[in-house]
């Protein structure tokens, strides 16, 4: 088989994509990735063949966007990214997606893809790596920090809420999709992201069924195959001086902010203050140093990025901003996690970490160093968060990583 990965978007959005291109390598298939040069020092150290969309220019454009991580206005960023990158993207899965032996997976974000199996005929698995991106009036995403008690409305209230979100979706994304499709002759698609966006041949739900229970008004031919748990571990080494604190004194509290988040100062400087206040240590992780204060607190130290696997079970909790692969992560090294989540599918993340029993959620006007302290002592005291973090660490590692699961799936496409 010949695969050609599509990863759009952050470090969290290719990781796992990359995690697919090895297994299926592994496999003894040929595979492609397609996604940002930014990526490719990782893709270079990993051995897969590498095809470019738009430059890094484009990704630190993107990621240094005011607006990025509005609650509301993000969508625009990604949609103005996705219009510009959609025709470069459509002639690559053109020019290499075609072929009888030839399966393109294709992530969330990779809208030139679905447009391509319209028209070129191409099989098509898509890859959704968070349980926001199933539509359901049955446990509806948490779309919105302010709609966390959403799912304490009657059902047919619910479905009047998702056809105003799905309106409001089509608004947003429709300049990321119809103009490029106009230039191929193709009508408007409508119903983008709770309809469209999933592939009629293969659809697979990277996360498994005790973190987000399939619904019956999901697509009826996806597939749940448990979170990927690729974060560069193998690949990428731990800083020596973030190996050293971890090994050489009572586990800290981490603290990331997101892989592409280069706006959280004011995350950081609560991560320093709290941190000193609770008498911790801390590992704040970030690859833009010009974020964290001028001064950090005994005991308070920075790294640029280490692969969480390798971190998380040494740590004592993880404070984060709802990102899935930083959820899983915390999932499997079975700490508690506090969540501060501002976007896309951060504020529906930390809604299920919460209702599992792992984690609580502040926003972010209420992630103020007094009310983090006391939420942070709370979960770390909790004997009940502690059974519950390992109890689902103990499911995760019986559930096994999804990256075998969702392979088979992508074989399975090749038949269809």
């Amino acid at each position: 088989m010949r695969a050609l990965l599509l990863a759009i978007g952050s470090a969290g959005d290719v990781h796992p994509f990359v995690g697919l291109g090895l297994e299926l390598q592994q496999r003894g298939h040929r595979v492609t990735l397609v996604t940002n040069p930014y990526f490719r020092p990782l893709i270079d150290r990993v051995g897969l063949p590498f095809i470019p969309v738009g430059t890094a220019e484009d990704y630190d454009r993107i990621t240094t966007h005011p607006k990025m991580w509005h609650s509301r206005k993000g969508l625009q960023v990604i949609a103005t990214a996705s219009a510009l990158a959609s025709p470069t993207l459509y002639r690559i899965v053109r020019d290499h997606g075609i072929g009888e032996d030839t399966v393109v997976v294709a992530g969330s974000l990779a809208f030139a893809a679905r447009t391509a199996q319209e028209t070129l005929g191409i099989r098509l698995a898509t890859v959704h790596l968070q349980p926001s991106c199933f539509f359901s009036a049955h446990r509806t995403p948490v779309f919105h920090p302010t709609l966390h008690l959403i799912n304490r409305l009657p059902i047919a209230v619910k479905r009047t809420l998702l056809s105003l979100l799905d309106r409001a979706a089509d608004q947003l994304l429709s300049p990321a999709i119809n103009p490029h499709r106009q230039t191929l002759g193709l009508k408007p698609v409508r119903h983008i992201t709770s309809t469209w966006w999933h592939s009629p041949t293969t659809v697979i739900g990277m996360f498994p069924e005790w973190f987000a229970p399939k619904q019956p008004d999901w697509p009826s031919h996806m597939q749940l195959t448990g979170f990927p748990l690729f974060d560069e571990l193998g690949t990428t080494e731990t800083p020596p001086h973030v190996k050293t604190f971890l090994e050489t004194g009572s586990p800290p509290i981490v603290w990331i902010a997101g892989s592409g988040n280069r706006q959280a100062p004011a995350f950081f400087r609560t991560a320093a203050a709290v941190s000193q206040h609770l008498g911790r240590r801390g590992l704040l992780l970030t690859q833009y140093p010009e974020q964290l204060p001028p001064t950090l607190p005994d005991d308070v130290i920075h790294g640029t990025y280490a692969p969480l696997a390798q971190v998380l079970p040494r740590a004592a909790a993880l404070v984060h901003h709802g990102g899935i692969g930083s959820a899983a992560q915390a999932l499997s090294a079975g700490i508690p996690q506090l969540v501060r989540p501002m976007a896309f599918d951060q504020p529906d993340n930390a809604a299920r970490l919460r209702d599992l029993g792992v984690a609580q959620m502040l926003s972010p006007s209420r992630f103020r160093t007094a009310a983090v302290a006391r939420t942070l002592d709370a979960l770390l005291r909790s004997p009940d968060v502690a059974n519950q973090c390992q109890l689902l660490a103990t499911r995760l590692r019986e559930t096994g990583s999804g990256l075998e699961s969702a392979c088979d799936a992508i074989e399975a496409t090749l038949d269809k």
